[in-house]
Protein backbone atom coordinates (compact mmCIF):
# COMPACT_ATOMS: atom_id res chain seq x y z
CA UNK A 1 0.00 0.00 0.00
CA UNK A 2 2.56 2.43 0.76
CA UNK A 3 4.61 1.61 -2.71
CA UNK A 4 1.15 2.24 -4.22
CA UNK A 5 0.81 5.46 -2.44
CA UNK A 6 3.74 6.79 -3.07
CA UNK A 7 3.78 6.35 -6.97
CA UNK A 8 0.51 7.51 -7.36
CA UNK A 9 1.63 10.94 -5.94
CA UNK A 10 4.96 10.44 -7.52
CA UNK A 11 3.07 10.05 -11.09
CA UNK A 12 0.64 13.55 -10.05
CA UNK A 13 3.14 15.34 -9.11
CA UNK A 14 5.25 14.51 -12.22
CA UNK A 15 1.88 15.06 -14.28
CA UNK A 16 1.51 18.74 -12.86
CA UNK A 17 4.97 20.21 -13.49
CA UNK A 18 5.62 18.32 -16.60
CA UNK A 19 2.59 20.12 -17.97
CA UNK A 20 3.20 23.62 -15.77
CA UNK A 21 6.82 23.75 -16.52
CA UNK A 22 5.78 23.57 -20.35
CA UNK A 23 3.31 25.92 -20.91
CA UNK A 24 5.62 28.30 -18.56
CA UNK A 25 8.74 27.66 -21.12
CA UNK A 26 7.43 28.47 -24.67
CA UNK A 27 5.85 31.55 -23.46
CA UNK A 28 8.96 32.54 -21.64
CA UNK A 29 8.25 36.42 -21.80
CA UNK A 30 4.40 35.49 -20.15
CA UNK A 31 6.70 33.91 -17.73
CA UNK A 32 8.53 37.48 -17.46
CA UNK A 33 6.20 39.58 -17.16
CA UNK A 34 4.23 37.78 -14.08
CA UNK A 35 7.98 37.13 -12.23
CA UNK A 36 7.75 40.96 -12.85
CA UNK A 37 4.11 41.46 -11.38
CA UNK A 38 5.45 39.31 -8.18
CA UNK A 39 8.66 41.58 -7.69
CA UNK A 40 6.41 44.63 -8.05
CA UNK A 41 3.99 43.55 -5.75
CA UNK A 42 6.45 42.12 -3.35
CA UNK A 43 8.96 45.06 -3.54
CA UNK A 44 5.97 47.67 -3.31
CA UNK A 45 6.31 49.75 0.33
CA UNK A 46 5.25 53.47 1.86
CA UNK A 47 6.88 56.01 3.77
CA UNK A 48 5.75 59.65 4.76
CA UNK A 49 2.99 58.55 1.92
CA UNK A 50 5.97 58.27 -1.14
CA UNK A 51 5.97 55.20 -2.70
CA UNK A 52 8.68 53.19 -3.48
CA UNK A 53 9.42 49.79 -5.33
CA UNK A 54 12.14 47.60 -4.10
CA UNK A 55 12.84 45.62 -6.75
CA UNK A 56 12.00 48.56 -9.72
CA UNK A 57 16.00 48.22 -9.91
CA UNK A 58 15.96 44.67 -11.57
CA UNK A 59 17.04 44.60 -15.20
CA UNK A 60 14.58 42.72 -18.15
CA UNK A 61 17.02 40.04 -18.75
CA UNK A 62 17.26 39.03 -14.96
CA UNK A 63 14.07 38.65 -14.94
CA UNK A 64 13.89 37.12 -18.17
CA UNK A 65 16.21 34.43 -17.08
CA UNK A 66 14.53 34.00 -14.19
CA UNK A 67 11.93 32.84 -16.19
CA UNK A 68 13.57 30.20 -18.43
CA UNK A 69 15.61 28.98 -15.35
CA UNK A 70 11.64 28.40 -13.31
CA UNK A 71 10.05 26.81 -16.28
CA UNK A 72 13.22 24.35 -17.19
CA UNK A 73 13.45 23.16 -13.08
CA UNK A 74 9.62 23.09 -13.02
CA UNK A 75 9.19 20.97 -15.77
CA UNK A 76 12.96 18.35 -15.91
CA UNK A 77 11.93 17.70 -11.67
CA UNK A 78 8.61 16.47 -13.43
CA UNK A 79 10.21 14.56 -16.13
CA UNK A 80 13.07 13.26 -13.06
CA UNK A 81 9.80 12.09 -10.71
CA UNK A 82 8.31 10.44 -13.89
CA UNK A 83 11.31 7.88 -14.63
CA UNK A 84 12.22 7.78 -10.91
CA UNK A 85 15.68 9.62 -11.56
CA UNK A 86 18.15 10.50 -8.68
CA UNK A 87 14.85 9.48 -6.09
CA UNK A 88 16.34 10.69 -2.80
CA UNK A 89 17.79 14.42 -3.88
CA UNK A 90 14.88 15.04 -6.51
CA UNK A 91 12.14 14.41 -3.92
CA UNK A 92 13.50 16.79 -1.59
CA UNK A 93 13.69 19.51 -4.18
CA UNK A 94 10.46 18.90 -5.02
CA UNK A 95 9.28 18.47 -1.31
CA UNK A 96 11.58 22.36 -0.96
CA UNK A 97 10.37 23.76 -4.21
CA UNK A 98 6.06 23.05 -2.95
CA UNK A 99 6.97 24.54 0.42
CA UNK A 100 8.24 27.92 -1.12
CA UNK A 101 5.30 28.15 -4.03
CA UNK A 102 2.90 27.25 -1.05
CA UNK A 103 3.95 29.85 1.00
CA UNK A 104 3.88 32.40 -2.05
CA UNK A 105 0.07 31.43 -3.11
CA UNK A 106 -0.79 31.86 0.84
CA UNK A 107 0.37 35.54 0.64
CA UNK A 108 -1.12 35.49 -3.05
CA UNK A 109 -4.71 34.40 -1.47
CA UNK A 110 -4.14 36.84 1.83
CA UNK A 111 -2.62 39.78 0.18
CA UNK A 112 -4.42 39.38 -3.20
CA UNK A 113 -1.68 41.62 -5.14
CA UNK A 114 -2.54 40.02 -8.50
CA UNK A 115 -5.26 38.60 -9.46
CA UNK A 116 -3.36 35.27 -11.38
CA UNK A 117 -0.29 33.18 -10.03
CA UNK A 118 0.22 32.23 -13.89
CA UNK A 119 0.97 28.69 -12.01
CA UNK A 120 0.02 27.45 -15.84
CA UNK A 121 0.87 30.70 -17.80
CA UNK A 122 -2.45 31.32 -19.84
CA UNK A 123 -3.26 27.78 -20.18
CA UNK A 124 -5.30 27.45 -17.34
CA UNK A 125 -6.74 30.21 -15.18
CA UNK A 126 -7.00 30.08 -11.66
CA UNK A 127 -8.09 32.24 -8.94
CA UNK A 128 -5.52 32.55 -5.66
CA UNK A 129 -7.87 30.80 -3.27
CA UNK A 130 -7.60 27.95 -5.61
CA UNK A 131 -4.33 28.20 -6.61
CA UNK A 132 -3.45 27.85 -3.10
CA UNK A 133 -5.89 24.84 -2.67
CA UNK A 134 -4.03 22.90 -5.40
CA UNK A 135 -0.45 23.79 -3.81
CA UNK A 136 -1.70 22.35 -0.46
CA UNK A 137 -2.65 18.97 -2.27
CA UNK A 138 1.04 18.91 -4.21
CA UNK A 139 2.73 19.61 -1.37
CA UNK A 140 1.43 16.84 0.55
CA UNK A 141 1.83 14.48 -2.47
CA UNK A 142 5.47 15.58 -2.29
CA UNK A 143 5.76 15.10 1.44
CA UNK A 144 4.66 11.36 0.62
CA UNK A 145 7.17 10.59 -2.22
CA UNK A 146 9.99 12.40 0.17
CA UNK A 147 9.26 10.18 2.96
CA UNK A 148 9.85 7.16 0.96
CA UNK A 149 11.41 8.13 -2.26
CA UNK A 150 13.15 4.09 -2.92
CA UNK A 151 9.25 3.37 -3.48
CA UNK A 152 9.28 5.03 -6.63
CA UNK A 153 9.15 2.51 -9.20
CA UNK A 154 12.22 2.76 -11.73
CA UNK A 155 10.99 2.63 -15.68
CA UNK A 156 15.21 3.31 -16.49
CA UNK A 157 18.37 1.50 -15.55
CA UNK A 158 21.05 3.61 -14.19
CA UNK A 159 23.07 3.29 -16.34
CA UNK A 160 20.54 5.53 -18.77
CA UNK A 161 19.76 8.25 -16.24
CA UNK A 162 22.32 10.80 -17.79
CA UNK A 163 20.91 10.53 -21.06
CA UNK A 164 17.57 11.90 -19.73
CA UNK A 165 18.80 14.52 -17.90
CA UNK A 166 20.51 16.04 -20.55
CA UNK A 167 17.69 15.18 -22.88
CA UNK A 168 15.04 17.22 -20.86
CA UNK A 169 17.49 20.04 -19.98
CA UNK A 170 18.59 20.68 -23.79
CA UNK A 171 14.80 19.67 -24.73
CA UNK A 172 12.94 22.47 -22.54
CA UNK A 173 15.64 25.31 -22.70
CA UNK A 174 15.50 24.68 -26.19
CA UNK A 175 11.82 25.13 -26.66
CA UNK A 176 12.43 28.23 -24.31
CA UNK A 177 15.33 30.00 -26.61
CA UNK A 178 12.87 28.83 -29.60
CA UNK A 179 9.93 30.46 -28.46
CA UNK A 180 11.82 33.67 -28.05
CA UNK A 181 13.33 33.83 -31.43
CA UNK A 182 9.94 32.91 -32.86
CA UNK A 183 6.64 32.41 -30.89
CA UNK A 184 5.20 30.33 -28.39
CA UNK A 185 4.26 27.23 -30.62
CA UNK A 186 0.91 26.87 -28.91
CA UNK A 187 -0.83 30.30 -28.11
CA UNK A 188 -3.61 30.52 -25.42
CA UNK A 189 -4.21 34.22 -25.64
CA UNK A 190 -7.26 35.59 -26.68
CA UNK A 191 -5.11 37.54 -29.88
CA UNK A 192 -4.22 33.68 -31.79
CA UNK A 193 -4.46 33.20 -35.16
CA UNK A 194 -8.49 33.21 -36.15
CA UNK A 195 -9.18 34.71 -33.11
CA UNK A 196 -12.30 37.53 -33.73
CA UNK A 197 -10.91 40.36 -31.69
CA UNK A 198 -14.58 41.73 -31.69
CA UNK A 199 -16.13 38.56 -30.64
CA UNK A 200 -13.52 38.83 -27.61
CA UNK A 201 -14.91 42.00 -26.82
CA UNK A 202 -18.29 41.14 -26.63
CA UNK A 203 -20.24 40.93 -23.25
CA UNK A 204 -23.66 38.47 -23.05
CA UNK A 205 -26.49 39.55 -22.31
CA UNK A 206 -27.16 37.43 -19.46
CA UNK A 207 -23.60 37.93 -18.39
CA UNK A 208 -23.25 38.52 -14.61
CA UNK A 209 -22.95 42.27 -13.65
CA UNK A 210 -20.65 43.49 -10.50
CA UNK A 211 -21.98 44.52 -7.58
CA UNK A 212 -21.25 46.82 -5.57
CA UNK A 213 -21.83 48.30 -1.85
CA UNK A 214 -21.69 52.06 -0.53
CA UNK A 215 -21.13 52.85 3.01
CA UNK A 216 -21.76 56.04 4.73
CA UNK A 217 -19.85 57.58 7.45
CA UNK A 218 -22.49 59.40 9.73
CA UNK A 219 -21.80 61.99 12.55
CA UNK A 220 -24.34 63.01 15.83
CA UNK A 221 -23.24 64.14 18.90
CA UNK A 222 -19.81 63.58 18.46
CA UNK A 223 -20.02 59.87 17.69
CA UNK A 224 -19.05 58.53 14.49
CA UNK A 225 -20.84 55.33 12.65
CA UNK A 226 -20.99 53.72 9.42
CA UNK A 227 -23.87 52.40 8.08
CA UNK A 228 -25.34 51.09 4.66
CA UNK A 229 -28.04 51.93 2.29
CA UNK A 230 -30.26 49.66 3.61
CA UNK A 231 -30.15 51.06 7.40
CA UNK A 232 -29.31 54.65 6.64
CA UNK A 233 -30.28 57.18 9.57
CA UNK A 234 -32.55 60.04 9.90
CA UNK A 235 -31.82 63.23 9.63
CA UNK A 236 -30.00 63.95 13.14
CA UNK A 237 -26.88 62.46 12.05
CA UNK A 238 -24.67 64.40 9.69
CA UNK A 239 -23.08 63.12 6.82
CA UNK A 240 -19.15 63.33 6.89
CA UNK A 241 -18.09 60.95 3.81
CA UNK A 242 -19.01 57.61 1.69
CA UNK A 243 -17.38 54.89 -0.18
CA UNK A 244 -18.19 52.59 -2.84
CA UNK A 245 -16.32 49.20 -2.97
CA UNK A 246 -16.93 46.33 -5.61
CA UNK A 247 -17.86 43.01 -3.94
CA UNK A 248 -18.90 40.75 -6.93
CA UNK A 249 -16.77 41.06 -10.08
CA UNK A 250 -19.18 40.49 -12.79
CA UNK A 251 -18.33 38.95 -16.11
CA UNK A 252 -14.66 40.27 -18.18
CA UNK A 253 -14.33 39.72 -21.57
CA UNK A 254 -11.39 37.80 -23.19
CA UNK A 255 -10.64 41.17 -24.81
CA UNK A 256 -10.67 44.39 -22.82
CA UNK A 257 -8.77 48.16 -22.71
CA UNK A 258 -8.57 47.58 -26.26
CA UNK A 259 -8.30 50.82 -28.23
CA UNK A 260 -6.25 52.33 -30.82
CA UNK A 261 -5.29 56.23 -31.20
CA UNK A 262 -3.88 57.82 -33.86
CA UNK A 263 -0.86 60.41 -32.69
CA UNK A 264 0.76 60.92 -35.93
CA UNK A 265 0.14 60.82 -38.94
CA UNK A 266 1.98 59.24 -41.87
CA UNK A 267 4.87 60.57 -43.80
CA UNK A 268 4.07 59.31 -47.38
CA UNK A 269 0.05 59.41 -46.95
CA UNK A 270 -1.60 56.40 -48.88
CA UNK A 271 -4.20 58.08 -50.70
CA UNK A 272 -6.35 54.90 -51.77
CA UNK A 273 -6.36 54.26 -48.07
CA UNK A 274 -7.03 58.01 -46.41
CA UNK A 275 -5.85 58.05 -42.82
CA UNK A 276 -8.20 59.62 -39.75
CA UNK A 277 -7.03 62.75 -38.18
CA UNK A 278 -4.67 62.98 -34.81
CA UNK A 279 -6.19 62.28 -32.11
CA UNK A 280 -9.06 59.83 -33.34
CA UNK A 281 -10.14 56.51 -31.92
CA UNK A 282 -9.93 54.27 -34.90
CA UNK A 283 -10.29 50.60 -32.74
CA UNK A 284 -13.95 50.25 -34.83
CA UNK A 285 -12.42 51.28 -38.22
CA UNK A 286 -9.54 48.80 -37.78
CA UNK A 287 -11.74 45.70 -36.29
CA UNK A 288 -14.42 46.72 -39.26
CA UNK A 289 -12.02 46.84 -42.34
CA UNK A 290 -13.18 44.37 -44.43
CA UNK A 291 -9.75 44.60 -46.13
CA UNK A 292 -6.66 43.29 -44.54
CA UNK A 293 -4.60 45.83 -41.87
CA UNK A 294 -0.91 45.56 -40.75
CA UNK A 295 -0.21 46.28 -36.94
CA UNK A 296 3.30 46.64 -35.78
CA UNK A 297 3.05 46.22 -32.20
CA UNK A 298 5.65 47.84 -29.98
CA UNK A 299 4.57 48.00 -26.02
CA UNK A 300 8.16 50.01 -25.69
CA UNK A 301 9.53 51.17 -28.87
CA UNK A 302 12.93 52.07 -26.93
CA UNK A 303 13.35 48.53 -25.93
CA UNK A 304 12.28 47.23 -29.73
CA UNK A 305 14.96 45.31 -31.73
CA UNK A 306 15.90 47.40 -34.66
CA UNK A 307 17.82 45.34 -36.69
CA UNK A 308 14.84 44.00 -39.26
CA UNK A 309 13.56 47.75 -39.84
CA UNK A 310 14.33 47.25 -43.55
CA UNK A 311 12.25 44.14 -44.01
CA UNK A 312 9.51 46.06 -41.83
CA UNK A 313 9.91 49.51 -43.99
CA UNK A 314 9.39 46.64 -47.28
CA UNK A 315 6.34 45.16 -45.54
CA UNK A 316 4.73 48.83 -45.58
CA UNK A 317 5.57 50.03 -48.61
CA UNK A 318 3.82 46.88 -50.33
CA UNK A 319 1.02 48.02 -47.79
CA UNK A 320 0.68 51.03 -49.68
CA UNK A 321 0.92 49.48 -52.93
CA UNK A 322 -2.03 46.75 -52.21
CA UNK A 323 -4.38 49.19 -50.12
CA UNK A 324 -3.66 47.62 -46.96
CA UNK A 325 -3.75 49.64 -44.06
CA UNK A 326 -0.76 49.65 -42.06
CA UNK A 327 -0.62 51.14 -38.57
CA UNK A 328 2.15 50.52 -35.23
CA UNK A 329 0.26 49.94 -31.84
CA UNK A 330 2.86 51.50 -29.14
CA UNK A 331 2.47 52.77 -25.77
CA UNK A 332 5.92 54.86 -25.80
CA UNK A 333 5.97 58.61 -25.37
CA UNK A 334 6.25 60.87 -28.49
CA UNK A 335 10.12 61.42 -27.92
CA UNK A 336 10.34 57.58 -27.95
CA UNK A 337 8.13 57.32 -31.64
CA UNK A 338 10.53 60.20 -32.86
CA UNK A 339 13.55 58.83 -31.66
CA UNK A 340 12.26 54.81 -33.73
CA UNK A 341 11.37 57.18 -36.97
CA UNK A 342 14.97 58.44 -37.27
CA UNK A 343 16.66 55.43 -36.69
CA UNK A 344 14.66 53.12 -38.73
CA UNK A 345 13.30 55.69 -41.33
CA UNK A 346 9.81 55.05 -40.45
CA UNK A 347 6.92 56.68 -42.53
CA UNK A 348 3.88 54.56 -41.12
CA UNK A 349 1.80 55.96 -38.37
CA UNK A 350 1.98 55.58 -34.90
CA UNK A 351 -1.32 55.04 -32.39
CA UNK A 352 -1.52 54.57 -28.77
CA UNK A 353 -2.38 51.40 -27.17
CA UNK A 354 -2.35 49.65 -23.46
CA UNK A 355 1.08 48.62 -22.86
CA UNK A 356 -0.99 45.36 -21.07
CA UNK A 357 -3.01 45.13 -24.26
CA UNK A 358 0.01 45.10 -26.56
CA UNK A 359 1.95 42.55 -24.31
CA UNK A 360 -0.65 40.01 -24.41
CA UNK A 361 -1.04 40.54 -28.55
CA UNK A 362 1.90 39.34 -29.37
CA UNK A 363 5.34 37.92 -27.51
CA UNK A 364 7.91 39.83 -29.92
CA UNK A 365 9.10 43.63 -29.54
CA UNK A 366 8.58 44.69 -32.27
CA UNK A 367 5.83 41.77 -33.88
CA UNK A 368 3.33 41.92 -37.16
CA UNK A 369 0.03 41.12 -36.51
CA UNK A 370 -2.85 40.71 -40.03
CA UNK A 371 -6.04 41.61 -39.48
CA UNK A 372 -9.27 40.89 -41.45
CA UNK A 373 -12.44 42.35 -40.38
CA UNK A 374 -11.42 42.12 -36.95
CA UNK A 375 -9.94 38.37 -36.70
CA UNK A 376 -6.50 37.87 -36.78
CA UNK A 377 -5.00 36.23 -39.98
CA UNK A 378 -1.08 36.00 -39.36
CA UNK A 379 1.72 36.56 -36.65
CA UNK A 380 5.03 36.71 -36.94
CA UNK A 381 8.01 37.84 -34.86
CA UNK A 382 10.61 40.40 -35.86
CA UNK A 383 13.13 37.57 -36.10
CA UNK A 384 10.84 35.59 -38.91
CA UNK A 385 8.85 38.58 -40.69
CA UNK A 386 7.05 37.30 -43.80
CA UNK A 387 8.33 38.01 -47.65
CA UNK A 388 6.00 40.42 -49.06
CA UNK A 389 4.75 38.90 -51.88
CA UNK A 390 3.70 35.41 -49.32
CA UNK A 391 1.76 37.98 -46.84
CA UNK A 392 -1.47 37.68 -47.99
CA UNK A 393 -0.88 33.97 -48.36
CA UNK A 394 -4.50 31.12 -47.20
CA UNK A 395 -1.19 29.45 -45.85
CA UNK A 396 -0.46 31.98 -43.16
CA UNK A 397 0.73 30.71 -39.45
Amino acid sequence: MKSILVNICRFLLAAVFIFSGYVKAIDPLGTQYKLQDYTEAAGQFTIFNLQFTFFSLIPDWLTLAGSVILSALEFCLGIFLLFAIQRRLVSRITLIFMAVMTLVTLWLAVANPIEDCGCFGDAVKLTNGQTLAKNIVLLIFAAIVAWQPLRMVRFIPKSTQSIVINAAIIFIVGSSLWSLYTLPPFDFRPYHVGASIREGMEIPEDAPQPKFETTFLMEKDGVQKEFSLDNYPDSTWTFIDSKTIEIEKGYVPPIHDFSIVLITQPSSPNIQHPTPNIGDDITEQVLSDPNYTLLLISPHLEQADDTNFGEINQLHEYAQEHDIAFYCLTASTEKAIARWMELTGAEYPFCTTDETTLKTMIRSNPGLMLLRDGVVVGKWSHNRLPKPESLLSKSIK
